[in-house]
């Protein structure tokens, strides 16, 4: 085939634009060359493989379109290449039912608790793959407990009480479990200035006065998990108390040694619980320059006659690093530190996933309920977490917990309150958003935390249509062999372009050919969004996926439109060549402007009350004097009967202010005179907005009518007869006022005789009080006065 043939067919095909664009396809705009291109567009984008389908001079990526349009353009539903993804399940052991009280024993490796163990999904690029994951915690599940203890010169008396600790703790644990292991370690501080001291005597008894105290010491696995509480007891009772310079412990080290030295531990895959005792805070990353350690800590074991030897060499773990390692050996924390440090440690909590803080009393006596309530904490709760996710895959997740409660984003992760022998379920979809580039299966695992089962889920991914396994290199289709036919269209050799691969790279940049990708004879090739290959734009593609440049010069794209609330579109439109498609019922270059008008209609069942327009769902009133969402309020109107009443006086009674005016100024209605008001329309008999009115004339007359808008026409009936007051009854209030005279003049003497009788009752009184006061006899005259005179004689003497 001679190439300036198929030029001039591919140029004239450009040209007249046939099938040029699709703008309205997302799987056109993509402008896939190959079957394997176009499954990664969409979902819903497939890939037509008949040989037949295109027309002379279309673009190759014509081929790829949504099912049902491929179907329109006539393609044949078995030439339709649409893979889809798909779960298939490999391991589904169930859950274990166990009891304690069952005679048989099961290894933990026997126990399963969470279903199925492995899957495998098949992922198409924007296709999720949505499973179910099953937990249940099994009855009379194993676990292994390590007492981590700090043993500098404060915890002396708790020492003491830890003592008995194997024995007693066996004893509680029974209730929970029938295989339960116990160990011990203890820890001081790194054996470095200045958190101890070097001088030879201290390093032999670091304590003062006459305590005897061990040497100084990082970290020491004491006793290695066992089922003997009486060895626990034993050994812990050869303990003694150390000592250190500094106030902070070096934990952290020890932390770090009891989770990655699992042989050494005596670790087995069941529960594993850490608790860590202390009435001390801690060192942490880059505390250990004070001593001139600067080495990161390596994450290693380094333990030899089960003392950690490298705490002078390695700095202290940051915690980040002590998350991760708890993390891989599902190992959960807890920390029995004392009242001071509760605060401290409730942070380290919040960093630390499936770590509880419980308030160890000053000389450790509660530790055993300590311990049982924190466990009972700790497994009370499920968190899932995944491992690294690949290039391009989301995993998402959903809770069915206790009692049907549902949980989603990050709450769909975990459920609460569980108890033994209860049953949740997750749903986990896992979606690819593009094919990776090794094209090669992935493995993520999914875990409980603090579990050490785990859910195995295998990645395959779909990168290419199956028809291409069928290709026919260097085959004749192809411009002189240089391509695949595959999947019904040619797929070019390195170096090689065009529908047919009749263009070589070297070939295309010539100005004949730029001159086609020039839109209105610019200079911009391609509107500088493309490439011009064989005289045909080839638009460039964004790091965003859905962001996407098409048009005949890639002038067009889908992410440039206007916006409204931050959104493309306002949320109600997509952007077609910088313009907006508006959705049904939005309008605007936004599409933030909504045709619905159920937000402008007014109490009265009219659109913004009769004086206004509904703009995007929003009144804009035409009479200044209304305002409001609706134009109904109108703070100087008079009201709708005020405002009628002159021109209804006038039209139906020939009165009032406008009858000289009244054919001019009241035209504007339309006038039924009833004989009484029964006659008047009634509210409950209209579909349309009634107001009844009843005003007085200038004679005190009261005259009754409604108004009314049917159809745009104003109705106005009114009561065709005055209600006038009746005259006054002359005799009635002459006779009313004479015995309104004469009963106030009666009442005034009553009143003025009641007074009089009252004031003489008064002086009556005051009268008779006086002669009961009087101080002389009643029998005498108190003037009398006697005429005989007796006169004695001093001298006389009786002779």
């Amino acid at each position: 085939m001679d190439l300036r043939v198929l030029l001039i067919a591919a140029l004239s095909a450009v040209l007249s634009g046939s099938w040029a664009q699709q703008e309205g396809s997302v799987c056109i705009k993509a402008n896939a060359q190959s079957c394997g291109d176009c499954i990664q567009v969409a979902e819903s984008c497939g890939w037509c493989g008949d040989e037949s389908f295109l027309t002379v001079g279309e673009s190759k990526s014509a081929r790829c379109d949504d099912l049902e349009s491929l179907k329109k353009r006539n393609c044949a539903v078995t030439k339709i290449e649409n893979p889809r993804g798909g779960i298939n399940i490999d391991k589904d052991k169930p859950v274990t039912n166990r009891k304690k009280d069952v005679a048989e024993k099961l290894k933990p490796e026997q126990i399963t608790q969470i279903q199925p163990q492995k899957l495998t999904l098949t992922l198409r690029s924007g296709e999720p793959q949505t499973f179910d994951l099953k937990f249940k915690r099994a009855e009379d599940y194993p676990i292994d407990l390590y007492y981590l203890m700090d043993l500098s010169f404060s915890m002396k008396d708790d020492l003491e009480n830890v003592k008995n600790l194997g024995t007693d703790l066996m004893r509680e644990m029974q209730g929970i479990t029938s295989d339960f292991r116990i160990g011990f370690g203890s820890f001081v501080e790194k054996t470095v200035m200045p958190y101890i001291s070097t001088t030879p005597a201290r390093l032999i008894n670091p304590c003062t006065g006459n305590q005897n105290c061990t040497s100084p010491f990082s970290y020491k696995n004491v006793l290695k998990l066992t089922d003997k509480g009486d060895e626990f007891n034993n050994l812990v009772s050869q303990q003694q108390i150390s000592g250190n310079l500094d106030s902070p412990e070096g934990g952290f080290d020890a932390i770090m040694q009891v989770a990655v030295c699992g042989n050494e531990i005596g670790w087995r895959n069941v529960t594993r619980l850490l608790v860590f005792s202390t009435d001390a805070g801690f060192h942490f990353a880059g505390d250990g320059k004070l001593g001139g350690i600067v080495l990161p800590n390596d994450g290693q074991c380094h333990l030899e006659n089960n003392m950690y030897t490298m705490s002078h060499y390695y700095d202290y773990p940051s915690i980040a690093h002590l998350v991760q390692k708890l993390s891989d050996h599902n190992i959960q924390t807890i920390f029995a530190v004392t009242e001071e440090f509760q605060p401290v440690y409730k942070e380290l909590k919040n960093l630390i996933p499936k770590s509880a803080v419980g308030t160890l009393s000053s000389n450790s006596s509660n530790v055993i309920k300590l311990i049982i309530d924190a466990y009972n904490s700790l497994s009370s709760e499920v968190i899932l977490e995944n491992g690294r996710l690949p290039e391009g895959v989301t995993i998402t997740y959903k809770s069915i917990c206790k009692n049907g409660v549902e949980g989603t984003g990050e709450n769909g992760r975990k459920c609460s309150n569980i108890s033994i022998g209860d049953e949740v379920s997750f749903k986990i979809s896992i979606e690819s958003q593009k094919c990776p580039s090794n094209g090669k299966p992935e493995v993520i695992k999914i875990k409980p935390l603090g579990f050490n089962e785990e859910v195995e889920v295998v990645l395959n991914f779909i990168c290419d249509c199956q028809c291409a396994a069928e290709g026919e290199p260097d085959s004749d289709k192809c411009y002189e062999g240089n391509g695949t036919f595959e999947c019904g269209a040619c797929k070019c050799n390195d170096g090689r372009i065009g529908r047919l691969c009749e263009c070589s790279k070297d070939e295309v940049r010539t100005e004949d050919l730029d001159a086609n990708c020039r839109k209105d004879n610019g200079t911009d090739i391609c509107s500088n969004n493309g490439d011009c290959v064989c005289g045909t734009c080839e638009c460039k593609k964004r790091e965003n996926p859905a962001e996407i440049y098409s048009g005949k010069y890639c002038e067009c794209d889908n992410f440039n439109c206007d916006r409204s609330n931050n959104k493309l579109c306002g949320g109600h439109g997509r952007c077609e060549c910088r313009k907006c498609i508006c959705d049904a019922n939005y309008t605007g270059s936004a599409c933030d402007c909504s045709l619905e008008t159920a937000t402008c209609l007014a109490k009265n069942g009219q659109i913004c009350n009769g004086r206004g327009t509904c703009e995007c769902g929003i009144c804009k009133c035409t009479n200044p004097k209304f305002q409001g969402p609706t134009c109904e309020i109108c703070p100087t109107c008079p009201g709708v009967c005020a405002e009628h009443k002159d021109c209804v006086q006038c039209r139906a009674f020939e009165a009032g202010e406008k009858k000289d005016t009244c054919e001019r100024d009241c035209s504007y209605f339309q006038l039924i005179k009833v004989k009484d008001r029964e006659k008047m329309p009634q509210p409950t008999d209209q579909s349309f907005p009634l107001t009844h009115c009843k005003e007085r004339d200038a004679n005190d007359c009261w005259f009754y009518y409604t108004y009314a808008i049917r159809n745009d026409t104003k109705e106005v009936y009114v009561v065709e007869t005055l209600e006038c007051p009746a005259g006054p009854d002359i005799i009635p209030i002459v006779a009313g006022v004479v015995a309104g005279i004469v009963l106030i003049g009666l009442a005034l003497l009553l009143i003025w005789k009641l007074l009089m009788i009252i004031h003489d009752r008064r002086e009556f009184a005051k009268f008779e009080k006086e002669k009961m006061n009087a101080k002389w006899d009643t029998g005498e005259n108190p003037i009398y006065k006697s005429a005989v005179t007796t006169v004695v004689n001093p001298k006389y003497e009786g002779k």
